[in-house]
């Protein structure tokens, strides 16, 4: 069976659309339907009824779906571990949300080798729906991230929170925070909730980020205030770059570890947990993904 059939399944699946399908993947419209239909012809049965309401799964294809991603999965697997890792005996890919690196990845990365000193590691930034979206299709092995997404194939573990202060070239109490000079802030939904509860005067600022090291940038170029990852926040209060807003309320993210529900029992994503759970000083706090 060829792969792409089953990766145009999948993306149907999700999208719920011929048309989307076809503009996520590059693709015409007729050779999306092509695919299905010799996907169908293959297993000889229908797996999708279109109608003027929508795509929808049939029975064979909701009984379908899960050995579909399974499969998917597994091909993926199979390519990387036939990749070379140099003298390791195995490769992990992970991924780290953005703010999550700078500089604390060195530190991150020592300590993942410590844990697994046999393993080869590929790091790589990134934002959390990306990352959920690689570990389901195999490109990522193991994720640091922000946001937990719900699907039955994914599994995610509450591993504790990471602070933001404000700070600001122009003040170090609120009072003097204007929202014409505010960056605001967007590092996850549930980041950006909080911070419109305890901030509703400033959900109006004309200039937003989600990554800690473009809004100090663009706070440090352009003066004014605004939220970052409380490491960075000390760095720059210390080289005298910008003051503490001492009154502003701190604001916790929550920082979760994400693996394929198939790997969560494996060996090495365990050690990676363990490990995890130590640096964060937290009980296991566990969410499957569905």
């Amino acid at each position: 069976m060829q792969l792409e059939l089953i990766e145009t399944f999948l993306d149907l699946c999700d999208t719920k659309s011929f048309n989307r399908t076809a503009d996520k993947l590059g693709l015409t419209q007729s050779t999306v339907s092509g695919r299905v239909r010799a996907l169908e012809t293959s297993l000889g049965r229908t797996l999708f009824t279109r109608s003027r309401a929508g795509t929808e799964l049939t029975l064979e294809g909701l009984q379908f779906e899960p050995h579909a991603r399974a499969l998917r999965h597994s091909w993926n697997e199979a390519v990387h571990a036939t990749r070379s890792a140099g003298t390791a005996a195995m490769r992990l890919r992970i991924g780290m949300q953005h703010d999550l690196t700078g500089s604390m990845i060195g530190g991150w990365v020592r300590d993942f080798r410590t844990a697994l000193p046999d393993t080869a590691f590929y790091i790589e930034a990134d934002y959390s729906p990306a990352m959920s979206s690689d570990i389901l299709i195999g490109a990522l092995d193991f994720a640091m991230v922000y946001t937990a997404k719900v699907h039955p194939d994914l599994y995610f573990e509450t591993l504790g929170e990471i602070p933001y202060r404000m700070v600001s070239t122009v003040t170090d109490h609120m009072a003097g925070v204007r929202v014409e000079e505010y960056v605001l802030t967007n590092f996850s939904p549930a980041f950006a909730a909080t911070h419109a509860g305890l901030h509703p005067e400033f959900s109006g600022a004309a200039v937003s980020s989600g990554q800690s090291t473009a809004v100090a940038g663009l706070m440090l170029s352009m003066g004014g205030s605004a939220y970052v990852i409380e490491e960075m926040a000390r760095e720059m209060v210390a080289a005298r770059q910008c003051r503490l807003v001492a009154d502003a309320p701190v604001i916790s993210q929550a920082v979760f570890a994400g693996v394929h529900l198939r790997n969560r029992h494996r060996a090495a994503h365990r050690r990676l947990l363990q490990y995890l759970r130590s640096h964060f000083g937290a009980p296991a706090a566990r969410r499957r993904g569905g």
